[in-house]
């Protein structure tokens, strides 16, 4: 079936005008809009088709690696969404394309990693509307709902520079954009304090607990460990302090940890960490789709702000608490 950038090429106009006419927009003049219309029914293309089968499901689209991450991001999608008449539909990437389908929802909401830009692309182009909670992507028919993971990091980063710390382990997770804001502020804030970074103090996980206690092992066997191993995630920190507590390691006293994200449990471990608004992201994100999909909305991108909370894991300055 002919998808809105084969409308676009045969009409001569831009995917975001094509997208206009489509959902009812008055953008675009009578003669541009009439020959959208034309060439989309000359393609096959049906307009509008969720409204007109008045499907009101939108999917939700998850990584699989860790269901405590998404638990205020799903309350939140689900108090907008359930207020507006919508049911949700919650995936993974293994089923995302196959319940992607204007036939069975009406927009989408992504966080999953597994999920390509190009995957998200395809979906959009079958004129369902798309918003992407997990990194920024430049394209007239997709929308960022994204956490300002730099600056946050970088605060973090610096608060426990400031607190006196100066050897440093970094945790990555997976290849995400999260990942790659927050290792680069951390590489960015050592720079700013002249402190060294050697790449042997990288370590590679995969957002689990399971490869948080994997690096806090190989710690352990070095000849120095760290005075601080930074995490990318809550989920790796919490599993390195684990493993480090059943080995007689003290936490701050012997080695300082912190994590990003303030999942549930972080709040009871007393984990240093970056709090996100998960819960209003998720809100903002199901009220971002259905102005989409009620023809009101806009797909520019937003940014989300995130502060560090200061907990016991890490030594810090009395102003920062």
């Amino acid at each position: 079936m002919a998808g809105i950038r084969d409308i676009a090429e045969r009409a001569g106009v831009s995917i975001s005008t094509v997208s206009n006419v489509l959902h009812n927009k008055n953008s675009a003049s009578a003669a541009t809009r009439e020959k959208i219309l034309a060439i989309a029914k000359e393609l096959g293309y049906e307009v509008n088709v969720s409204r007109k089968r008045g499907n009101h499901t939108i999917i939700v689209n998850l990584s699989d690696f860790d269901a405590l991450y998404y638990l205020d991001i799903l309350h939140g999608i689900s108090d907008y969404s359930n207020a507006k008449g919508y049911s949700m539909l919650i995936c993974n990437g293994e089923n995302f394309e196959h319940y992607a389908d204007p036939g069975v929802v009406c927009g989408c909401i992504v966080n999953d990693v597994h999920t390509t830009d190009a995957d998200l692309v395809k979906v959009a182009d079958r004129q369902i509307p798309v918003i992407v909670l997990d990194r920024m992507i430049i394209h007239p028919l997709i929308k960022s709902i994204v956490v300002n993971n730099y600056a946050a990091e970088k605060q973090l980063i610096e608060g426990l520079i400031e607190a006196g710390y100066e050897k440093f382990a970094f945790l990555a997770g997976l290849n995400t954009q999260d990942n790659q804001d927050r290792y680069t502020a951390f590489r960015d804030a050592l720079k700013d304090h002249n402190l060294p970074f050697s790449r042997n103090q990288l370590y590679e996980g995969d957002w689990r607990e399971k490869s948080g206690a994997q690096a806090a092992r190989i710690l352990m066997l070095s000849e120095e460990m760290p005075q601080v191993l930074v995490c990318a995630n809550d989920m790796m920190a919490l599993g390195a302090i684990r493993h480090f507590k059943q080995n007689g390691i003290r936490i701050p006293d012997d080695i300082a940890v912190v994590g990003f994200d303030d999942i549930i449990i972080s709040r009871y471990t007393e984990l240093t960490t970056v709090t996100v608004p998960d819960y209003e992201r998720g809100y903002l994100a199901a009220q971002a789709l259905v102005d989409i999909i009620d023809g009101k909305g806009d797909y520019d991108s937003v940014r989300i702000g995130a502060r560090v909370k200061w907990r016991k894991s890490a030594k810090t300055l009395q102003k920062n608490r």
